[in-house]
């Protein structure tokens, strides 16, 4: 596989250039390709059953990326579990999986099932090697198995080959700004797909991921002296933690001068925040991309121009890449005409062949056209006459309240525009299983108003002028901030707990 090739390239040939740095620690590519062969000696030494997956727990550290590289090497796909998921959805996995070993790499790991458990520590001081490229993953096997969630309560692991990994990895550096040796933001814990974004990229192009944790996240200013001390080009995010940091005016060109690219995946951009980014960042590029875990991170992208702002007030997610289809078909399984709402369907090598031991769920959502894996992404979308695609809101995000149906993000795109308004989520609120009525809760922008009903009414008069009345919330709640899951995507489960209190 060329991707792990490129990585014991520059280990051999630059094994002091930097691979990975965090605030605490740091690795070289020479420590890095030393520890990964360690740690496929050694699961080789534990006579696993062959391909079976490695479970690695914990909290964007360096070990973490060690072990995803070890265990490929040694011919296993590795699980990735960041320490902020519950153990009982851990166990899930282990059981979904068949797991037979974990790595932890912060020596806190307490599990009650039959699986083995061990500590970097015991790992680092076996003395057995592996031949590099011995029994490497490449090709159809998966190199990787992400969970993500399920409607039935049960996760869902979706498996990423090394196929799927390398056209990805091939996408982003032909068709980004993002080669030379760059450093990248990770920003998103490894068991969320977006972090795929940073990480491989870097390492097969030489770079070096600089990580920040959950922990400055939560302490804006442990984040930016984290940042201050970056030197980061490439920028990798959601929008939302983006728009977190933009609260901050601090965030610009002298906190982050070496910034070129921003690269955003995994939410709807909204214009204002890439309109703060041009005024704050005027040198750097602005990317948005889109695409589902099951399509391997991402599979179509747009660079935000000037022009782009001028002619669109909802951004466009752009065109997929060159190896890859996207077609819209309706409820029957058409394709709609031009212009026309449909499901996304995502067809290319990028595609995963499924969830990992749910054939019964993978076909209802996986089939083949032409020869080529598809994906039902369960996103509404368009194209408009140039080709650009748009993307719609989720399926399953669209309600109908008093027999009008509307989606929740656009109504969330609108309030979002109002001057007095920073953010904002829309909540339905439920009585006996059916929706009563509509809550926005909102972070506020600047305003002269002394009560929230008259703040309220500025909103709710703006989004007249947008809407229609049965668009418009019934309610409206203020916080000082809307909470981020671990991921960095808005928390609409706390949200939702917060305004029902």
């Amino acid at each position: 596989m060329r991707l792990l090739d490129n990585i014991e390239y520059v280990a051999l040939n630059h094994p002091e250039k930097m691979a990975y740095i965090s605030t605490d620690s740091q690795l070289t590519y020479g420590e890095l390709w030393q520890q990964s062969n360690q740690i496929a000696g050694y699961l080789e030494s534990k006579k696993l059953t062959k391909s079976s997956p490695i479970l690695v727990y914990g909290h964007m550290g360096a070990s973490m990326i060690a072990s995803f590289l070890g265990s490929v090497i040694g011919g296993h796909p590795y699980i990735p579990v960041d320490i902020s998921i519950p153990h009982d959805r851990i166990l899930k996995m282990v059981e979904s999986a068949q797991t037979e070993l974990i790595i932890d790499t912060t020596n806190e790991l307490a599990i009650d099932h039959d699986v083995t458990v061990v500590q970097m520590e015991e790992i680092m001081s076996h003395s057995n090697h592996v031949k590099t490229g011995a029994d490497r993953i490449e090709g159809d096997k998966n190199f990787y198995i992400i969970y993500t969630s399920g409607s039935t309560g049960r996760p869902k692991g979706v498996q990423i080959s090394a196929n799927n990994l390398q056209c990805f990895v091939d996408w982003m550096l032909n068709d980004f700004p993002i080669q030379g040796g760059l450093r990248f933001l990770n920003q998103a814990p490894y068991s969320f797909d977006l972090s795929v974004m940073d990480i491989y990229p870097a390492l097969a192009s030489g770079g070096t991921i600089f990580t920040i944790t959950k922990d400055m996240i939560a302490k804006p200013k442990l984040l930016f002296e984290a940042l201050n001390q970056s030197n980061i080009q490439v920028w990798t995010s959601t929008p939302s933690f983006v728009q977190m940091c933009l609260m901050d005016p601090s965030f610009n060109h002298n906190l982050l001068p070496e910034l070129s690219v921003f690269l955003f995946c995994g939410e709807i951009l909204p214009v204002a925040i890439c309109q703060q980014l041009k005024e704050r960042f005027p040198h750097a590029k602005i990317f948005n991309t889109y695409g589902p875990t099951e399509a391997t991170v991402a599979v179509t992208s747009l660079e935000i121009t000037q022009e782009i702002l001028k002619n669109y007030q909802t951004l466009p997610i752009g065109k997929s890449k060159m190896d890859t289809n996207i077609i819209l078909l309706d409820e029957h399984g058409n394709q709609v005409p031009s212009g026309e709402t449909g499901e996304i369907v995502i067809v290319g090598p990028g595609v995963s062949k499924g969830y990992l031991g749910q054939l019964e769920l993978t076909k209802k959502a996986f089939f083949d056209v032409d020869g080529q894996r598809a994906y039902r992404t369960g996103d509404a979308g368009y194209e408009d006459e140039t080709g650009l695609l748009f993307y719609k809101g989720r399926i399953d995000f669209q309600i109908k309240l008093h027999g009008y149906r509307m989606e929740l993000e656009e109504i969330e795109y609108h309030i979002a525009k109002s001057i007095y308004v920073k953010s904002a989520a829309v909540i339905p609120v439920y009585q006996k299983d059916k929706i009563e009525f509509l809550m926005a809760v909102v972070v506020p922008g600047e305003h002269h108003f002394e009560k929230e009903y008259q703040l309220t009414s500025a909103i709710k008069k703006e989004l007249g002028e947008m809407i229609p009345a049965y668009m418009i919330p019934k309610k409206f709640f203020y916080q000082e901030d809307l909470p981020l899951t671990p991921n960095g995507k808005l928390d609409r489960k706390m949200i939702r707990e917060l305004v029902m209190q």
